[in-house]
């Protein structure tokens, strides 16, 4: 099927991606503020459009560096650089557009500190990970997680303008969500990326390497999950929503590690986008419940 070109380019935003990303940064706008406050409305709407469009702009990067592996890649072969629906350069003219506006609307209307971050938001994303950590080491996916899970941390400093321990804890979270979320799906995409010549761990290590450290990871991610009750960012809605969540993704790295069934990588792999979801909506719900109950 077709499409237009406006799609096209939509698309190189990866706006599924970009939007559960943005659920974490609207999160961290909102626990930023006090129990019975609000998120200012020109943050809300200015922050999110902003932070969105320097999100996008990591993606078309990635697009454009990535697009000789996208092509022999079944997941990724109908990509608009990897078809030739748009030409590189054109969406390198996009992915700089969308991020000096994205800066100079972030600096202008939020606060420098987080227009700041975002740039080396984007800079570590596009740049150290996917332009080399990718390709480099095995390890590509953990040291280049950082990148991707700044978005609380930028809603927060959207908020405040200030670097929080609570914030902090949300980066730790998707820092040790990112791993076993992505680890998954190498484990299902293993051949492509070995044809791609990747360096994905599966690849290096072999998948019974790679389900250990998903295991390992897991068990990392539930105590992680447990910080912000620790530190009195949340209370008992959260603790028991935490501890569910992570015993479920627990489940499912252990039948990933202890027993065969092909299905189980790309379970594990959805449920991972669940789980991230659902832990910070709970963080939300949390954070307002004397509102909902006064």
């Amino acid at each position: 099927m077709s499409t237009s070109v406006w799609q096209d380019y939509f698309e190189l935003t990866k706006p599924k991606v970009v939007l559960l990303l943005m659920v974490t940064a609207v999160a961290g706008m909102f626990l930023a503020t006090n129990p019975a406050g609000m998120v200012p409305l020109h943050v809300l709407v200015w922050g999110s459009l902003g932070l969105a469009m320097a999100m996008g702009a990591s993606a078309v990067i990635n697009h454009v560096v990535d697009q000789q592996i996208d092509a022999v890649m079944a997941r990724t072969h109908d990509r608009p650089i990897a078809t030739g629906k748009i030409k590189p350069v054109n969406a390198i003219i996009f992915a700089v557009v969308l991020t000096v506006t994205s800066l100079v609307l972030l600096d202008q209307t939020i606060n420098r500190l987080t227009a700041v971050l975002t740039f080396f938001g984007v800079i570590g994303y596009a740049g150290i990970y996917t332009l080399y950590l990718k390709r480099a080491t095995p390890q590509n996916i953990v040291i280049g997680g950082l990148a991707g899970a700044i978005p609380p941390l930028l809603g927060w400093t959207a908020v405040t303008g200030t670097l929080d321990p609570g914030a902090f804890a949300l980066v730790l979270i998707i820092f040790i969500w990112t791993p076993p979320h992505f680890w998954a799906l190498a484990i299902h995409r293993r051949a492509e990326y070995a044809e791609a010549e990747i360096p994905m761990l599966p690849v290096t290590h072999g998948e019974e390497f790679t389900k250990t450290n998903i295991l390992y990871y897991t068990i990392l991610l539930f105590i992680s999950a447990l910080i912000p009750f620790v530190i009195r960012m949340s209370g008992l809605i959260y603790l028991i929503s935490a501890m569910t969540l992570s015993a479920i993704f627990l489940f499912y790295a252990l039948k990933l590690k202890y027993f065969s069934d092909p299905s189980t990588p790309m379970k594990t792999f959805g449920y991972s986008i669940t789980y991230l979801f659902l832990l910070f909506i709970a963080l939300l719900v949390d954070h307002y419940f004397p509102l909902f109950i006064s």
